[in-house]
Order: structure tokens, then sequence, then C-alpha cells
């Protein structure tokens, strides 16, 4: 990918006035990163601004005693709300990000993404934008850890995950670490499914059989 063209991947650069978007181009460069990376962890600080391209990468707390729980997920057209706000704050990360497929970003070096959000406004409101709607997702995790019933959120997150045949490739630990709760929280509620006869379970993975059903509970008060 030339350098410039990875421009036209997100839309609300279009508006920069062309001495700022020349900068930008000039300085940034594309990253590639297999998956499986680990791309930033806790007590590290960022250098670059990150704005995906390509790929998936996963954004997780790990507590002291190795419980995890996603944040959110980064994919193509997104930048990541933590770098973001670290940043903009001169602060480290407290939480770790993993490549979970192939991955190809653009970074924007510190230097760069200091000068440019000073004098755009058009950056600005491109950066802000993306940093408030990735908050939002983030309250959204908050209410459903502390509120919402785990048989319902399992549910829903297994429909997400499920490839058009009903086939789901996560161990009972990484949806665990999906919904914020203990593994054998999750065993429980699994086997719960299987006995109805709503899916059946092998290692390391899931097929959803009555689809239907997951969806009546998915959409429970």
């Amino acid at each position: 990918m030339h350098s410039e063209d990875w421009v036209s991947h997100f839309p609300g650069l279009h508006s920069l006035p062309d001495d700022i978007l020349a900068a930008l181009i000039a300085s940034s460069r594309v990253v590639q990163l297999p998956a499986g990376t680990r791309i930033f962890g806790p007590g590290h600080a960022p250098d670059a601004f990150i704005l995906m391209l390509r790929g998936t990468v996963r954004v997780q707390q790990v507590s002291d005693t190795g419980r995890e729980i996603v944040l959110y997920r980064v994919s193509a057209g997104d930048s990541c709300a933590l770098t973001t706000a670290c940043l903009m704050g001169y602060d480290d990360y407290q939480a770790e990000a993993l490549a979970e497929t192939d991955v190809a970003a653009v970074a924007i070096p510190r230097a760069t993404f200091d000068d440019i959000i000073a004098r755009s406004p058009e950056f600005r409101r491109f950066v802000f934008t993306a940093f408030s709607r990735r908050v939002t997702d983030l309250f959204r995790v908050i209410e459903e850890v502390a509120f919402a019933r785990i048989d319902v959120r399992l549910a829903q997150r297994l429909l997400e995950r499920a490839n058009t045949a009903g086939h789901i490739e996560l161990t009972h630990q990484q949806l665990a670490a999906e919904l914020g709760t203990a593994r054998e929280v999750i065993s429980r509620q699994l086997n719960e499914f299987q006995r109805r006869g709503w899916i059946t379970t092998a290692r390391g993975a899931i097929d959803i059989t009555q689809p239907e059903a997951l969806r009546q509970l998915a959409t429970a008060p």
C-alpha cells in the first residue's frame, strides 16, 4: 500500500486542509503485525496514534490474579481509545492489546499527533469523535458486567461469534474473558444450554443447534 492510499480508509480525514494532510502522510507509516502479537501492555507509554486498516485487535484488562476481561476490539477503520487517552494524558497503558488476526495499521508518530491535533480542528474532531464512541462502548461493557444476566449475555455472545453454520471456536476461558466473569460460571451455563439441547460442545468449540432458542433468551428483559 502506498503511503497516501491509507487515507481513503478514513472518511473523517478527507476534510483536512492540504498542508495538514501532507504532513500526516509524510510522517506516518503502515505497519503489519502477525496474529498473536502483543501490541502494547501495562506500564508502556504509546509512541504513536494507531489507525486500523485491516484485522482485529483485542484490548483487555488482566487482574493480578490472572482474570481477564475484554474491554473492546479495534477493527478496520477504527482507532484505539486507550492509545488516544494515553497520548492526550501523557500516561502509560493500564491494559494490553493483542492481535487476534494478522493486522495492518497506520502509525502516526506522537510528535506528529501532538502537532496536528493542536493545529487542526478537523483532526481534533476526527480523533474525539472516535474516542467518544469507544467510551460509550466501554460504559455499555461496565453496565452489562454489573447488571445484565449472565445467561442472556452468553446467548448474545454465542450468536455474535458464531459463523453461518453456527460454529464457534472459543474455549470456556475465552468466553469468560469476553464476558468478564469466571470460567466456572461460563462452564455451568454452557452445560445448562447443552442440557436443553441448544448447543453441543467439544474441546475449544461450540456448535449452536437451536439458534432460535438462544435468540429468544438473548432478547429477554
